[in-house]
Protein backbone atom coordinates (compact mmCIF):
# COMPACT_ATOMS: atom_id res chain seq x y z
CA UNK A 1 0.00 0.00 0.00
CA UNK A 2 1.04 3.62 -0.98
CA UNK A 3 0.40 6.36 0.80
CA UNK A 4 0.05 9.98 -0.80
CA UNK A 5 -0.32 13.52 0.19
CA UNK A 6 -3.71 15.41 0.38
CA UNK A 7 -2.06 18.28 -0.45
CA UNK A 8 -0.78 16.43 -3.05
CA UNK A 9 3.13 18.27 -3.32
CA UNK A 10 5.31 15.44 -1.93
CA UNK A 11 6.48 11.84 -3.27
CA UNK A 12 4.45 8.65 -2.29
CA UNK A 13 5.69 6.90 0.27
CA UNK A 14 5.26 3.57 2.30
CA UNK A 15 3.36 2.63 5.25
CA UNK A 16 6.11 2.41 7.85
CA UNK A 17 7.33 6.04 5.99
CA UNK A 18 4.11 7.31 7.04
CA UNK A 19 3.74 6.06 10.51
CA UNK A 20 7.29 7.65 11.46
CA UNK A 21 6.53 10.80 8.94
CA UNK A 22 3.33 11.24 10.98
CA UNK A 23 3.12 14.02 8.47
CA UNK A 24 4.26 14.50 4.67
CA UNK A 25 6.99 16.99 3.74
CA UNK A 26 4.48 19.18 2.32
CA UNK A 27 2.17 19.25 5.72
CA UNK A 28 0.03 17.56 4.01
CA UNK A 29 -2.15 14.42 6.26
CA UNK A 30 -1.38 10.76 4.38
CA UNK A 31 -4.05 8.86 2.70
CA UNK A 32 -4.16 5.39 1.45
CA UNK A 33 -3.86 5.23 -2.42
CA UNK A 34 -7.15 3.48 -2.47
CA UNK A 35 -9.17 1.32 -0.33
CA UNK A 36 -10.60 -1.84 -1.66
CA UNK A 37 -14.09 -3.14 -0.27
CA UNK A 38 -13.78 -6.31 1.54
CA UNK A 39 -16.12 -9.94 0.31
CA UNK A 40 -19.54 -9.52 1.16
CA UNK A 41 -18.75 -13.01 2.42
CA UNK A 42 -16.65 -11.12 5.59
CA UNK A 43 -20.26 -9.11 6.77
CA UNK A 44 -21.97 -12.34 6.15
CA UNK A 45 -19.95 -13.96 8.90
CA UNK A 46 -18.86 -11.33 10.48
CA UNK A 47 -20.67 -12.63 13.71
CA UNK A 48 -18.55 -16.31 13.96
CA UNK A 49 -15.16 -14.08 13.52
CA UNK A 50 -13.64 -12.81 17.06
CA UNK A 51 -12.15 -9.29 17.09
CA UNK A 52 -8.08 -10.15 16.08
CA UNK A 53 -9.56 -11.68 12.79
CA UNK A 54 -11.94 -8.69 12.12
CA UNK A 55 -9.17 -6.18 13.28
CA UNK A 56 -6.49 -8.23 10.78
CA UNK A 57 -9.10 -8.55 7.76
CA UNK A 58 -9.53 -5.02 7.61
CA UNK A 59 -6.63 -3.03 8.60
CA UNK A 60 -3.97 -6.00 6.50
CA UNK A 61 -4.60 -3.97 3.09
CA UNK A 62 -3.67 -0.81 4.40
CA UNK A 63 0.01 -2.55 5.65
CA UNK A 64 0.64 -5.11 3.09
CA UNK A 65 3.70 -7.07 3.93
CA UNK A 66 5.49 -4.45 5.64
CA UNK A 67 4.66 -6.41 9.16
CA UNK A 68 4.65 -9.80 8.39
CA UNK A 69 1.03 -11.92 9.21
CA UNK A 70 1.99 -13.62 12.18
CA UNK A 71 3.64 -10.12 13.90
CA UNK A 72 0.51 -7.95 12.65
CA UNK A 73 -2.12 -10.89 14.57
CA UNK A 74 0.17 -10.49 17.50
CA UNK A 75 0.54 -6.75 17.69
CA UNK A 76 -4.04 -6.94 17.04
CA UNK A 77 -3.98 -10.11 20.23
CA UNK A 78 -1.77 -7.43 22.93
CA UNK A 79 -3.54 -4.39 21.35
CA UNK A 80 -7.17 -5.36 21.37
CA UNK A 81 -7.14 -7.57 24.89
CA UNK A 82 -10.69 -5.50 26.44
CA UNK A 83 -14.00 -5.49 25.45
CA UNK A 84 -16.25 -3.04 23.48
CA UNK A 85 -19.68 -4.15 24.38
CA UNK A 86 -22.52 -2.58 22.82
CA UNK A 87 -25.17 -1.44 25.38
CA UNK A 88 -29.14 -0.91 24.76
CA UNK A 89 -30.72 2.74 26.41
CA UNK A 90 -34.00 3.06 24.55
CA UNK A 91 -35.69 0.64 22.19
CA UNK A 92 -33.80 1.74 18.97
CA UNK A 93 -30.53 3.30 20.35
CA UNK A 94 -27.76 2.06 22.29
CA UNK A 95 -23.56 2.80 23.03
CA UNK A 96 -20.67 1.94 22.33
CA UNK A 97 -18.33 1.57 25.01
CA UNK A 98 -14.49 2.67 24.41
CA UNK A 99 -13.98 3.00 27.81
CA UNK A 100 -12.22 -0.16 28.76
CA UNK A 101 -9.07 0.13 27.73
CA UNK A 102 -5.94 0.61 29.90
CA UNK A 103 -6.80 4.67 29.59
CA UNK A 104 -10.73 4.12 29.94
CA UNK A 105 -10.71 6.27 26.69
CA UNK A 106 -11.21 5.11 23.04
CA UNK A 107 -8.12 6.25 22.11
CA UNK A 108 -5.93 3.53 23.77
CA UNK A 109 -6.77 1.06 20.56
CA UNK A 110 -4.88 3.88 18.34
CA UNK A 111 -2.09 4.51 20.46
CA UNK A 112 -1.36 1.38 21.10
CA UNK A 113 -1.47 -0.01 17.44
CA UNK A 114 0.83 2.46 16.56
CA UNK A 115 3.06 2.43 19.58
CA UNK A 116 3.33 -1.54 18.45
CA UNK A 117 4.07 -0.72 14.85
CA UNK A 118 7.08 2.03 15.78
CA UNK A 119 8.80 -0.32 17.75
CA UNK A 120 8.20 -2.76 14.93
CA UNK A 121 9.86 -0.63 12.45
CA UNK A 122 12.03 0.94 14.92
CA UNK A 123 13.46 -2.62 16.38
CA UNK A 124 16.84 -2.85 14.29
CA UNK A 125 17.64 0.90 14.83
CA UNK A 126 20.01 2.54 17.31
CA UNK A 127 18.68 6.09 16.34
CA UNK A 128 15.91 7.64 18.73
CA UNK A 129 12.33 8.41 17.53
CA UNK A 130 10.57 11.52 19.31
CA UNK A 131 6.80 11.38 19.57
CA UNK A 132 5.55 14.84 19.28
CA UNK A 133 1.74 15.37 20.61
CA UNK A 134 -0.81 17.42 21.18
CA UNK A 135 -3.83 16.79 23.34
CA UNK A 136 -7.21 18.24 24.53
CA UNK A 137 -8.00 15.55 26.75
CA UNK A 138 -7.46 12.28 26.20
CA UNK A 139 -4.74 11.49 23.41
CA UNK A 140 -2.56 12.49 25.64
CA UNK A 141 -2.83 9.97 28.21
CA UNK A 142 -3.52 6.94 25.89
CA UNK A 143 -0.39 7.97 23.89
CA UNK A 144 1.88 7.91 27.37
CA UNK A 145 0.34 5.06 28.31
CA UNK A 146 0.65 3.19 24.94
CA UNK A 147 4.41 4.46 24.25
CA UNK A 148 5.60 3.69 28.23
CA UNK A 149 9.18 1.80 27.69
CA UNK A 150 9.17 1.87 24.16
CA UNK A 151 12.63 1.20 23.58
CA UNK A 152 13.72 4.21 21.09
CA UNK A 153 11.08 5.90 21.58
CA UNK A 154 11.03 9.59 23.60
CA UNK A 155 7.04 11.25 24.05
CA UNK A 156 6.64 14.66 24.36
CA UNK A 157 2.80 15.73 25.09
CA UNK A 158 1.57 19.19 24.50
CA UNK A 159 -1.68 19.87 26.57
CA UNK A 160 -3.68 23.32 27.05
CA UNK A 161 -2.99 24.71 30.98
CA UNK A 162 -6.45 24.56 33.04
CA UNK A 163 -8.56 22.83 29.82
CA UNK A 164 -8.31 19.14 30.69
CA UNK A 165 -9.97 17.10 33.30
CA UNK A 166 -7.62 16.35 36.39
CA UNK A 167 -7.65 12.84 35.64
CA UNK A 168 -6.81 13.68 32.19
CA UNK A 169 -3.50 15.63 33.56
CA UNK A 170 -2.70 12.84 35.91
CA UNK A 171 -2.37 10.08 33.01
CA UNK A 172 -0.36 12.16 31.05
CA UNK A 173 2.07 13.67 33.76
CA UNK A 174 2.97 10.78 36.05
CA UNK A 175 4.25 8.17 34.38
CA UNK A 176 7.84 9.47 33.07
CA UNK A 177 10.23 7.68 32.05
CA UNK A 178 10.10 8.49 28.45
CA UNK A 179 7.49 10.54 28.98
CA UNK A 180 7.15 14.44 28.94
CA UNK A 181 4.61 16.27 29.75
CA UNK A 182 4.47 20.52 28.25
CA UNK A 183 1.94 22.68 29.82
CA UNK A 184 1.27 25.11 26.91
CA UNK A 185 -0.34 28.45 27.99
CA UNK A 186 -3.05 28.14 24.86
CA UNK A 187 -5.76 26.26 23.74
CA UNK A 188 -5.75 22.63 21.60
CA UNK A 189 -5.41 24.48 18.29
CA UNK A 190 -2.04 26.42 19.54
CA UNK A 191 -1.10 23.05 20.84
CA UNK A 192 -1.87 21.46 17.62
CA UNK A 193 -0.17 24.02 15.51
CA UNK A 194 3.05 23.56 17.23
CA UNK A 195 3.24 20.19 16.51
CA UNK A 196 2.78 20.76 12.93
CA UNK A 197 5.23 23.22 12.49
CA UNK A 198 7.82 21.59 14.41
CA UNK A 199 7.72 18.81 11.93
CA UNK A 200 8.92 21.08 9.00
CA UNK A 201 10.92 23.03 11.22
CA UNK A 202 14.26 21.78 9.63
CA UNK A 203 15.99 23.83 12.68
CA UNK A 204 14.52 20.73 14.35
CA UNK A 205 14.39 17.76 12.05
CA UNK A 206 17.73 18.36 11.07
CA UNK A 207 18.59 16.99 14.47
CA UNK A 208 16.02 14.37 15.32
CA UNK A 209 13.37 12.13 13.77
CA UNK A 210 10.26 13.46 15.08
CA UNK A 211 6.33 12.20 13.89
CA UNK A 212 3.37 12.50 15.62
CA UNK A 213 0.93 10.05 17.78
CA UNK A 214 -2.19 12.27 16.85
CA UNK A 215 -4.56 11.01 14.71
CA UNK A 216 -3.00 12.68 11.79
CA UNK A 217 -1.00 9.63 11.59
CA UNK A 218 -2.58 6.85 9.74
CA UNK A 219 -1.26 4.36 12.38
CA UNK A 220 -3.36 6.57 15.31
CA UNK A 221 -6.08 6.77 13.09
CA UNK A 222 -6.66 3.68 10.73
CA UNK A 223 -7.45 1.17 13.63
CA UNK A 224 -10.43 3.00 14.67
CA UNK A 225 -12.33 1.39 12.15
CA UNK A 226 -12.27 -1.67 14.04
CA UNK A 227 -14.54 0.03 16.58
CA UNK A 228 -17.78 0.14 13.60
CA UNK A 229 -17.13 -3.32 12.60
CA UNK A 230 -17.17 -4.58 16.34
CA UNK A 231 -20.27 -2.84 17.12
CA UNK A 232 -22.33 -4.19 13.72
CA UNK A 233 -21.32 -7.65 14.61
CA UNK A 234 -23.40 -7.21 18.15
CA UNK A 235 -26.15 -5.57 16.43
CA UNK A 236 -26.56 -7.26 13.00
CA UNK A 237 -29.38 -9.76 14.52
CA UNK A 238 -30.94 -6.56 15.16
CA UNK A 239 -31.93 -6.56 10.73
CA UNK A 240 -31.79 -2.46 11.22
CA UNK A 241 -30.41 -0.21 9.26
CA UNK A 242 -27.16 1.42 11.44
CA UNK A 243 -26.92 4.80 12.19
CA UNK A 244 -23.36 6.16 13.96
CA UNK A 245 -23.78 9.47 15.94
CA UNK A 246 -19.92 10.23 16.77
CA UNK A 247 -18.97 12.66 19.43
CA UNK A 248 -16.32 14.46 17.29
CA UNK A 249 -13.36 17.20 18.10
CA UNK A 250 -10.42 16.45 15.34
CA UNK A 251 -13.07 14.22 13.43
CA UNK A 252 -10.35 11.65 13.26
CA UNK A 253 -12.89 8.42 14.82
CA UNK A 254 -15.78 9.23 12.60
CA UNK A 255 -13.31 9.61 9.76
CA UNK A 256 -12.13 5.63 10.36
CA UNK A 257 -15.89 5.05 10.67
CA UNK A 258 -16.37 6.36 6.69
CA UNK A 259 -13.21 4.12 6.03
CA UNK A 260 -15.29 1.16 7.21
CA UNK A 261 -18.39 1.87 5.10
CA UNK A 262 -15.77 2.54 1.94
CA UNK A 263 -14.91 -1.54 3.00
CA UNK A 264 -18.22 -2.42 2.86
CA UNK A 265 -19.95 -1.87 6.61
CA UNK A 266 -23.60 -1.42 6.34
CA UNK A 267 -24.15 2.04 7.73
CA UNK A 268 -27.38 4.30 6.90
CA UNK A 269 -25.97 7.83 8.20
CA UNK A 270 -23.12 9.43 9.98
CA UNK A 271 -23.49 12.33 12.88
CA UNK A 272 -20.75 14.06 13.69
CA UNK A 273 -21.93 15.30 16.83
CA UNK A 274 -20.03 18.37 18.36
CA UNK A 275 -20.02 20.78 21.07
CA UNK A 276 -19.67 24.46 20.63
CA UNK A 277 -16.78 23.68 18.31
CA UNK A 278 -19.07 23.99 15.16
CA UNK A 279 -17.01 24.69 12.27
CA UNK A 280 -17.90 21.40 10.35
CA UNK A 281 -21.48 22.29 11.30
CA UNK A 282 -20.76 25.49 9.67
CA UNK A 283 -19.55 24.37 6.73
CA UNK A 284 -22.34 21.75 6.39
CA UNK A 285 -24.77 24.86 6.31
CA UNK A 286 -22.98 27.54 4.36
CA UNK A 287 -20.16 25.58 1.88
CA UNK A 288 -17.79 27.54 3.41
CA UNK A 289 -15.03 26.05 5.85
CA UNK A 290 -13.93 28.94 8.06
CA UNK A 291 -12.32 27.34 11.56
CA UNK A 292 -11.98 29.63 14.68
CA UNK A 293 -10.12 29.47 17.63
CA UNK A 294 -11.30 26.62 19.81
CA UNK A 295 -13.89 27.04 22.96
CA UNK A 296 -13.27 25.47 26.25
CA UNK A 297 -15.85 22.76 26.88
CA UNK A 298 -16.98 20.24 29.27
CA UNK A 299 -16.84 17.91 26.76
CA UNK A 300 -12.65 18.98 26.46
CA UNK A 301 -11.72 16.68 24.13
CA UNK A 302 -13.67 17.95 21.20
CA UNK A 303 -12.39 21.66 21.88
CA UNK A 304 -10.95 21.75 18.87
CA UNK A 305 -11.42 24.54 16.26
CA UNK A 306 -9.93 23.44 13.11
CA UNK A 307 -10.40 19.62 12.96
CA UNK A 308 -7.35 18.11 10.97
CA UNK A 309 -9.25 15.39 10.11
CA UNK A 310 -11.97 17.00 8.04
CA UNK A 311 -9.65 17.34 4.94
CA UNK A 312 -10.01 13.16 5.22
CA UNK A 313 -13.62 12.97 5.05
CA UNK A 314 -13.80 15.48 2.06
CA UNK A 315 -11.25 13.31 0.18
CA UNK A 316 -13.81 9.80 1.28
CA UNK A 317 -16.33 11.93 -0.62
CA UNK A 318 -14.07 13.16 -3.28
CA UNK A 319 -14.48 16.82 -2.59
CA UNK A 320 -18.18 16.90 -3.33
CA UNK A 321 -20.56 18.59 -0.72
CA UNK A 322 -23.45 17.17 -2.26
CA UNK A 323 -22.46 13.66 -1.93
CA UNK A 324 -20.86 13.93 1.99
CA UNK A 325 -23.93 15.44 2.93
CA UNK A 326 -26.34 12.50 1.77
CA UNK A 327 -24.67 10.18 4.27
CA UNK A 328 -23.27 12.75 6.86
CA UNK A 329 -24.69 15.21 9.07
CA UNK A 330 -23.21 17.57 11.78
CA UNK A 331 -24.89 19.09 14.63
CA UNK A 332 -23.51 21.40 17.43
CA UNK A 333 -24.86 21.54 21.43
CA UNK A 334 -23.93 23.48 24.35
CA UNK A 335 -22.72 22.73 27.83
CA UNK A 336 -26.35 23.07 29.23
CA UNK A 337 -27.77 20.68 26.50
CA UNK A 338 -25.23 18.05 27.39
CA UNK A 339 -25.86 18.45 31.21
CA UNK A 340 -29.67 17.70 29.95
CA UNK A 341 -28.48 15.05 27.93
CA UNK A 342 -26.62 13.57 30.97
CA UNK A 343 -29.57 13.48 33.32
CA UNK A 344 -32.34 12.32 30.67
CA UNK A 345 -30.04 9.50 29.98
CA UNK A 346 -29.03 8.55 33.80
CA UNK A 347 -32.84 9.06 35.20
CA UNK A 348 -34.45 7.01 31.71
CA UNK A 349 -32.12 4.10 31.99
CA UNK A 350 -29.45 4.37 35.02
CA UNK A 351 -27.20 4.55 32.70
CA UNK A 352 -24.18 6.79 33.71
CA UNK A 353 -22.75 8.34 30.32
CA UNK A 354 -19.75 10.83 30.37
CA UNK A 355 -20.30 15.00 28.76
CA UNK A 356 -18.65 13.49 24.79
CA UNK A 357 -21.16 10.49 25.05
CA UNK A 358 -24.11 12.57 25.92
CA UNK A 359 -23.34 14.51 22.97
CA UNK A 360 -23.25 11.87 20.48
CA UNK A 361 -26.89 10.80 22.11
CA UNK A 362 -28.47 14.23 21.65
CA UNK A 363 -26.93 13.64 17.79
CA UNK A 364 -29.26 10.73 17.46
CA UNK A 365 -31.48 12.50 19.07
CA UNK A 366 -31.62 15.37 16.92
CA UNK A 367 -31.30 13.36 13.56
CA UNK A 368 -34.67 11.50 14.73
CA UNK A 369 -33.74 7.60 14.24
CA UNK A 370 -36.43 6.04 12.74
CA UNK A 371 -38.38 2.54 14.11
CA UNK A 372 -36.50 0.72 11.08
CA UNK A 373 -33.32 1.74 12.27
CA UNK A 374 -30.52 1.54 15.43
CA UNK A 375 -28.94 4.47 16.64
CA UNK A 376 -25.36 3.78 18.22
CA UNK A 377 -23.72 6.73 19.94
CA UNK A 378 -20.31 6.17 20.65
CA UNK A 379 -18.76 6.74 24.80
CA UNK A 380 -15.46 7.81 23.81
CA UNK A 381 -14.89 7.89 27.74
CA UNK A 382 -15.55 6.19 31.22
CA UNK A 383 -17.39 9.03 32.88
CA UNK A 384 -14.63 9.11 35.72
CA UNK A 385 -12.46 11.01 33.69
CA UNK A 386 -14.82 14.19 34.09
CA UNK A 387 -15.80 12.76 37.98
CA UNK A 388 -16.67 16.57 39.06
CA UNK A 389 -19.59 17.48 36.11
CA UNK A 390 -21.08 14.16 36.29
CA UNK A 391 -21.48 13.66 39.67
CA UNK A 392 -22.37 17.82 39.98
CA UNK A 393 -24.91 16.69 36.97
CA UNK A 394 -26.37 13.58 38.16
CA UNK A 395 -26.30 13.29 41.71
CA UNK A 396 -24.73 10.76 42.09
CA UNK A 397 -21.08 8.55 43.21
CA UNK A 398 -19.41 7.43 40.10
CA UNK A 399 -17.40 4.53 41.48
CA UNK A 400 -13.33 4.85 40.75
CA UNK A 401 -11.83 2.16 38.60
CA UNK A 402 -8.51 0.62 38.66
CA UNK A 403 -6.85 1.89 36.38
CA UNK A 404 -7.75 5.33 37.64
CA UNK A 405 -6.67 4.79 40.93
CA UNK A 406 -3.04 3.64 40.14
CA UNK A 407 -2.79 7.46 39.24
CA UNK A 408 -4.85 9.47 40.75
CA UNK A 409 -2.41 10.19 43.99
CA UNK A 410 0.73 10.27 42.02
CA UNK A 411 2.66 14.04 41.71
CA UNK A 412 1.81 15.48 38.38
CA UNK A 413 5.23 16.24 36.67
CA UNK A 414 5.15 19.32 33.35
CA UNK A 415 6.84 21.34 32.29
CA UNK A 416 5.42 24.96 31.10
CA UNK A 417 6.05 26.86 27.81
CA UNK A 418 4.24 29.94 25.62
CA UNK A 419 5.18 29.63 22.48
CA UNK A 420 6.66 27.86 19.75
CA UNK A 421 10.26 28.79 20.20
CA UNK A 422 10.38 28.01 23.98
CA UNK A 423 8.91 23.97 22.56
CA UNK A 424 11.92 24.59 19.91
CA UNK A 425 14.29 25.55 22.48
CA UNK A 426 13.14 22.34 24.33
CA UNK A 427 13.31 19.96 21.90
CA UNK A 428 16.79 20.94 20.91
CA UNK A 429 18.41 20.86 24.38
CA UNK A 430 17.10 17.82 25.26
CA UNK A 431 16.59 15.49 22.02
CA UNK A 432 19.03 16.93 19.91
CA UNK A 433 21.90 14.13 18.20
Amino acid sequence: MQYYSLNKNAPKTSFADAVISGIAPDRGLYFPDNITPLPESFFDSIESLDNTEIAYQAIQQFIGDEIPESELRDILNDVLNFDFPVIDIEDNIGTLELFHGPTMAFKDVGARFMARCLGYFNRNKKSQVTVLVATSGDTGGAVANGFLGVNGVNVVILYPSGKVSEIQEKQLTTLGQNITALEVDGVFDDCQDMVKTAFLDASITDHMQLTSANSINVARWLPQLFYFLFAYKQIKHKNKDVVFSVPSGNFGNICAGIVAQKLGLPVKHFIAATNSNDTVVRYLKTSSYEPKQSIATISNAMDVGNPSNFVRIQQLFNNSIDSLKDKFSAYSFTDPQTKEAMLSIFNESGYIPDPHGAVGYLGLKKHKIEADQYGIFLETAHPVKFLDIVEETLQTSVEIPTQIQKVIDKEKHSTNINNYEELKEFLLNTYSK
